[in-house]
């Protein structure tokens, strides 16, 4: 997420005083940061925190709301984590409620979208990232990041975009049912010339079919479970 860094605080800020600016995260992303989390030892994990701090929008009534690292936030905090360091980005704190959203939606700082891909009321975002809903498929979005599928991108909130790609594509059953499964699958939509407009969209030209990791409908849903290993 591209932001210009305008003010380091010295003060540790509880987590739970930091508000999400998006409805949901993927759990197994967050599972993910906690293992790593719990290799390191005590002063790694200062040192993580020091050079990790949180970008933060001060808005009205002085409220900080968090625009990136809610999975990190959310991990420190099932880990026992209290606070954290804060950036500070943009002071908006004198701005009016509509003033204030209005410039967030403006500056792709907020992500209203709930767990089925719904546009939901900015007043109805959680109050606190302990209490943000599990979308699985911004986890298989994340995964598939992971594995290649597609390249780190500038684009605000492009897992989520392709969180909404894969969610018209492959029944929530299945995502449910068979994650590991379900990625193979999603590898395949990513090569496909239907993902080619997604940011970070990196199949090879001379491939788009996804022949290779398993086969796919007209629709690009994916076809009964790809080969293991593909």
């Amino acid at each position: 997420m591209n932001y210009r860094i305008r003010e380091p605080s010295l003060h540790a800020t509880p987590i739970l005083d930091l508000r999400p600016t998006q409805f949901t995260l993927g759990m197994v992303e967050v599972e993910l940061k906690r293992k790593g989390w719990k290799k390191q030892d005590a002063k790694k994990l200062a040192d993580f925190l020091a050079h990790h701090m949180a970008p933060v929008i001060v808005g009205p009534g002085e409220q900080r709301f968090l625009i990136d690292h809610h999975h990190l936030a959310r991990a420190l905090f099932e880990e026992g984590v209290k606070t954290v360091f804060v950036t500070i980005v943009a002071d908006y704190s004198k701005l009016d409620e509509d003033e204030f959203w209005n410039m967030m939606d403006f500056r792709g700082w907020v992500h209203p979208f709930d767990s089925k891909g719904r546009r939901r009321p900015f007043k109805d975002l959680p109050e606190t990232v302990e209490k943000m809903e599990d979308d699985p498929y911004r986890s298989l979005a994340g995964q598939l990041r992971n594995l290649g599928g597609f390249a780190k991108d500038s684009t605000p909130y492009s897992e989520f975009v392709w969180a909404d790609f894969l969610r018209r594509r492959i029944k929530p059953r299945d995502v449910r049912r068979d994650f590991a499964a379900t990625l193979q699958a999603a590898l395949t939509l990513a090569r496909s010339r239907e993902a080619s407009y997604l940011p970070g969209w990196c199949a090879p030209h001379g491939d788009t079919s996804g022949a290779k990791i398993g086969k796919t409908n007209k629709k690009g849903r994916a076809l009964g479970k790809p080969p293991s290993g593909g």
